[in-house]
């Protein structure tokens, strides 16, 4: 069943794609502008958000709707907008081991005179126009009006919690690690990467379907739990990952200064010098190969990496507590049990 949904969506990413100058004349509008909207689109990727939309939305719908899977679209949409702006942020250029927008568009801008503007300033625009989409993709769905307008508040507040979540995680790089709480950490995972990529989907569906107060309820819950521990799965992958596995330099992080569970174990089980060292790396303007080893060998010795992993574990449990008792579908139920496991494997 699984990838029948997948294999649903990727047609119908195919098909967007495909018709992107007759849906908005983007073409006509600007050649260069298609090719690059197109081409960042295409790109390959798990899809987990309109996986879980569509898994939750057939979990509690007496009978699909007609647009179901383009509205999934607007999940993936949504998720391509996020990136786009995460990279310019971030200052990555790669995405998924191919060029970001910022750096593709960078590399294609005519080279002679002078420009006003850089690669990065035409992606934030780009980013904008590939949100209104996901909109526009998302209201397809020929569902309820009433929870047609009640997912698309919801949708609008995804937006908001990820970008809010971006602006807090920027400024807790300016606070030292000593005053840095779990709770701050917990936050940032959440409103970052909990919400848009667990909570979102399978709300969304599940309100578009029509299912009751309670059950969107625990699907919040269960959506914050597998955020939790997907963010942390991907802390690890980035600190420990190579460039031909994570998509980019895994000095990215380290870069930012970012406040990850693994940092801040490390840090408060850290002897006096090894702390003062690792405030010193997660502040200085250049990081080097020899500072990764460090950070990498800390982590390893402090036991945060298998804190880590005994958080995933226990959050996964909780998880699987919660998701047990849904009154979805026996079949679409029983996937979303096992799914977490596949994609959060420690």
């Amino acid at each position: 069943m699984l990838d029948k949904i997948k294999k649903n969506i990727e047609k119908t990413l195919s098909t967007f794609t495909d018709n992107l100058d007759r849906r908005y004349g983007l073409k006509k509008i600007s050649p260069f502008l298609h090719a690059n909207v197109a081409n960042f689109l295409r790109r390959s990727g798990k899809r987990v958000r309109p996986l879980l939309f569509t898994l939750s939305y057939l979990g509690y719908s007496r009978r699909p709707a007609k647009g179901i899977y383009e509205s999934a679209l607007g999940l993936e949409l949504l998720h391509a907008f996020l990136l786009i702006h995460d990279d310019i942020i971030d200052k990555s250029s790669l995405r998924k081991g191919e060029p970001a927008m910022h750096t593709m568009l960078d590399r294609t801008l005519p080279r002679s005179g002078r420009l006003k503007f850089t690669g990065s300033d035409l992606a934030i625009v780009v980013g904008d126009i590939i949100y209104a989409m996901a909109i526009d993709a998302f209201l397809s769905i020929g569902e309820n009006p009433g929870r047609k307008l009640r997912a698309l508040k919801r949708f609008i507040q995804t937006a908001i919690y990820t970008g809010s979540g971006e602006f807090v995680e920027l400024l807790a790089g300016t606070k030292q690690l000593k005053n840095f709480s779990r709770r701050d950490i917990d936050i940032i995972y959440d409103l970052k990467t909990a919400y848009y990529t667990f909570c979102s989907p399978l709300t969304l569906g599940a309100i578009l379907a029509g299912a009751k107060q309670p059950e969107i309820n625990k699907l919040t819950r269960y959506g914050i739990l597998l955020g939790r521990a997907f963010q942390i799965k991907d802390d690890i992958l980035d600190m420990f990952g190579s460039k031909a596995e994570i998509g980019k330099s895994p000095l990215t992080d380290i870069k930012e200064g970012k406040k990850t569970l693994l940092v801040w174990y490390a840090f408060r089980h850290a002897s006096p010098t090894d702390k003062k060292r690792l405030q010193r790396i997660l502040t200085a303007p250049n990081v080097t190969v020899r500072d990764l080893r460090f950070i990498r060998q800390l982590v390893i010795a402090s036991g945060a990496l298998d804190y880590a992993k005994t958080q995933i574990s226990a959050s996964l449990a909780q998880a699987t507590q919660i998701s047990a008792s849904l009154a979805m579908r026996d079949s679409c139920r029983d996937i979303l049990l096992a799914y977490p496991q596949k994609i959060l494997a420690v």
